[in-house]
């Protein structure tokens, strides 16, 4: 991911130095009157600004995959919102305080990897990684995100990844069927989870074992097409996922 780092006071450009350093490729920006500290924390991966950090924000929405905001979190929602499109378009926005105790992912927790990136940071700072997302939060299955550090490819509507994540959190029955790819999924799963899987989760080896009215939510990690015969009724509950062949 390419990083912005922004901070706005001395400390905080301080702390920056730590951030850049645990990221590759991040750019710490900071106000030109600190431009020494600047250089000072980060050498030549420091950019300095004139004028409001404010106006750096559509530059840095449109250059960078994610932002780590060393900046209060109330200002740094203030600063983003008027820019906000859409989860699959906005980058990942990260807030961390002064004192390097909290990583808070603002936006983009899943898709846009704030929620890793956040998780990243805690590691590197000693910090404690704010997760508000539900699927985070308890450490259970992210659907949106199963498989994708292990390049599976996800294919479902928008309708059905809604359905699927909320039978997830709520606890309500939800069948896993892997019929391909690697089972090491679960500790490699999103910020990484160890433990067992959620009760939840009923693993099955091929979709036919499934009887499909006792679930709410069926997760299908297949190469194959699905069956004719269960496609319909599998409509609008079911998320396919795609492991490399």
């Amino acid at each position: 991911m390419r990083i912005a780092v922004v901070a706005i006071t001395r400390h905080g450009i301080a702390l920056a130095g730590r951030v850049v350093a645990a990221l590759p490729d991040a750019h710490l920006f900071a106000p030109e009157k600190f431009r020494g500290d600047a250089a000072n924390a980060a050498g030549g991966a420091a950019q300095c600004y004139e004028g409001k950090v404010g106006d750096q924000v559509p530059a840095l929405f449109a250059a960078f995959d994610g932002i780590v905001a060393i900046v209060s979190l109330g200002a740094v929602v203030r600063l983003i919102a008027p820019h906000l499109k859409s989860k699959e378009a906005d980058p990942a926005v990260v807030v961390v305080d002064e004192a390097g105790r909290f990583a808070i992912p603002v936006l983009s927790g899943h898709l846009g990897g704030a929620n890793a990136l956040a998780g990243h940071l805690a590691t590197a700072l000693g910090a404690t990684a704010v997760l508000t997302t539900a699927s985070d939060a308890r450490a259970t299955i992210a659907v949106d995100l199963l498989g994708r550090e292990l390049g599976w490819e996800l294919a479902a509507t928008h309708g059905e990844l809604v359905h699927c994540s909320a039978a997830m959190v709520n606890d309500e029955p939800v069948a896993l069927v892997q019929e391909a790819g690697s089972g090491d999924w679960w500790v490699n799963h999103a910020n990484g989870r160890d433990g067992p899987l959620p009760a939840n989760v009923v693993r099955f080896e091929r979709i036919e074992e499934v009887a499909i009215d006792d679930y709410a939510a069926i997760l299908w990690i297949s190469h194959r097409v699905m069956p004719a015969a269960l496609a319909a009724r599998l409509a609008g509950r079911c998320v396919t996922y795609r492991p490399p062949a």
